[in-house]
């Protein structure tokens, strides 16, 4: 039995509104143009039914506090460090400009695990966004839980000069440099309080990354907007993401795609060769 088990099950339901100034801040954010219709493009249930804690309720690292009061959706984990370590996605119907929306989140499992960076304890959680017409999105988050880096370890990750990426095997290739600006608005989008995203001393000093760290959450929705490029909007059906290593901020990122059918196969690599993330997606199948 697991020191855990009491959380599994535990819920959280928020509701929300897609309004115009929300959509328009998103899509400035990515210098897009609207959709022309009523739909939102598919990335941006990760703005929605954020969470709204008080910023006197914020730990060290900017996330909210965890503790074992039934208000306390997440366990309080005493591993400090916290990733979103990978996503599973099933579009089921865009969602609409000026609906209301309802999102139910359920702690799905966690299991603990040792690597070779020490303790981790990962943290499923099933999300279900339901717009007016019934369910929009079910999505699968894994959140990773690990030990505090020591204050003298190796900053991370480590710099690499004699890598670089070949896009050779790929269809697509698309280079983006994230920017501070960047990182500032998808935090805000999302109301993303985590220091490692702003903070360079803390995330240097603290939790050992080499630079500020681009969001997961981030690099998917670049990777979903590189499949709407190629295919057109709200064209997936389902998208999978895995993190592999720290994107790091003002470092170029090199996005790729390929596939054929309704199978595809994308990912992001630092410059030096280092793969960031790895993702699969399937296309919608045609009206018949």
């Amino acid at each position: 039995m697991s020191a855990w088990d009491a959380w599994i099950g535990r819920e959280d339901v928020r509701t929300d509104r897609i309004d115009h100034a929300l959509v328009a801040r998103w899509l400035a954010t990515f210098d897009r143009c609207a959709i022309g219709d009523a739909t939102v493009p598919q990335g941006l249930h990760w703005c929605i039914c954020v969470s709204d804690a008080a910023t006197a309720q914020l730990g060290p690292d900017g996330h909210p506090v965890r503790d074992d009061s039934p208000q306390s959706f997440l366990p309080p984990v005493p591993l400090p460090r916290r990733m979103w370590a990978s996503s599973k996605v099933d579009f089921y119907a865009p969602l609409k400009l000026g609906e209301a929306v309802t999102r139910t989140s359920r702690i799905q499992s966690i299991t603990e695990k040792s690597g070779g960076s020490g303790q981790l304890l990962f943290v499923d959680v099933a999300h279900e966004t339901f717009g007016e017409a019934g369910i929009a999105v079910r999505e699968v988050q894994s959140i990773v839980y690990r030990e505090a880096a020591a204050p003298d370890a190796d900053l991370s990750p480590p710099e690499n000069d004699v890598g670089s990426f070949d896009a050779e095997g790929w269809n697509t290739h698309r280079i983006l440099v994230p920017t501070e600006p960047l990182l500032f608005r998808f935090s805000a989008l999302t109301f993303n309080s985590h220091r490692i995203h702003y903070d360079l001393p803390y995330t240097q000093g603290q939790e050992r990354y080499r630079g500020l760290v681009v969001h997961g959450p981030l690099t998917a929705t670049l990777l979903l907007d590189l499949a709407r490029r190629e295919f057109g909007d709200n064209a997936l059906a389902h998208f999978s993401y895995r993190g592999l290593s720290p994107a790091i901020c003002g470092e170029a990122l090199h996005l790729v795609m390929r596939g054929s059918g309704n199978e595809i196969e994308m990912a992001a690599f630092a410059a030096d060769g280092r793969q960031v993330t790895a993702a699969t997606a399937q296309r919608k199948q045609p009206n018949v």
